[in-house]
């Protein structure tokens, strides 16, 4: 049985953070390994909003009170660290004052809460990068120093971030080479 049926046996056919049955897929909650356990089922407006801050619609959100109280693990993590986005709205934080989190879940949902310090990568649709992820290439890019042309389309597995927003490590022909953020897609 694939992760996406699991999840919508799991969840009756439902997104589980709002409950809608419109457009559903697989959201990995980072970071994952890529199981049911550490996946959710969400809608496609829910997901459209956890990938892309700047395309939060705060009321939307109010769906948080009864998800939030999930015995999904996955769920919860997710809830709380959206309910920690939109805090300053007011009665997010009083859902955050009444959440519950195991030791265990509580660390995995502060890995993904953002202090302002860490360095952010985008790819070119403004999606965040993280380590591990594959990327494309959308355009020919040329390799200096290596005398290759690394060609559109081309995708770079197992990513690592650095310390500019600009700028992923990742291999190409087996030689591992810096790569701006702006010419990638995430896959």
């Amino acid at each position: 049985m694939s992760i996406l049926e699991q999840l919508m046996n799991r969840s009756e056919s439902s997104c589980e953070l709002c409950k809608s049955t419109e457009n559903l897929s697989v959201f990995e909650v980072s970071p994952s390994d890529g199981s049911v356990d550490k996946s959710i089922l969400v809608c496609s407006t829910c997901k459209e909003q956890l990938e892309d801050e700047s395309k939060i619609d705060v009321n939307h959100w109010h769906c948080l009170n009864d998800s939030m109280w999930s015995q999904e693990p996955a769920v919860q993590v997710v809830a709380y660290r959206m309910l920690n986005k939109i805090a300053n709205e007011g009665w997010p934080q009083d859902l955050l004052d009444m959440m519950y989190l195991d030791d265990e879940v509580k660390a995995w949902a502060n890995e993904g809460i953002s202090t302002g310090d860490e360095v952010i990568q985008k790819d070119s649709n403004g999606i965040v990068l993280q380590a591990g992820d594959s990327v494309t290439l959308i355009k020919d890019l040329e390799v200096k120093g290596a005398g290759f042309t690394a060609k559109r389309g081309t995708v770079v597995k197992g990513i690592s971030l650095t310390d500019n927003p600009e700028h992923i490590e990742g291999k190409i022909n087996g030689i591992k080479i810096v790569l701006k953020t702006c010419f990638l897609k995430k896959v």
